[in-house]
């Protein structure tokens, strides 16, 4: 058998040795800023959203005065009409 590695010893030693004490507004303060960030990501996500919304509306009408779709008339001699 292999003589085990110094780190995995201090890592025996750190889980056998006295465990710290925990503060005692941790639980509280950590669910706080699970609160926050999750109002912060909720936010995020409507902004992106009425962004989004907010450019396929600009986009639908700007496309709808434009006509992109259609071929603009060649300005490079005249209609042949009439011959």
């Amino acid at each position: 058998m292999s003589m085990p590695d110094r780190k995995e010893i201090q890592v025996r030693e750190l889980l056998e040795g006295p465990h710290p004490v925990v503060p005692a507004g941790l639980a509280a303060s950590a669910a706080e800023r699970g609160d926050r960030l999750l109002r912060r990501r909720r936010a995020a996500g409507r902004f992106g959203w009425t962004v989004l919304f907010a450019a396929v509306a600009v986009f639908a009408v700007w496309a709808l005065l434009t006509h992109p779709w259609t071929v603009p008339p060649s300005g490079v001699s005249p209609p042949l009409e009439g011959w």
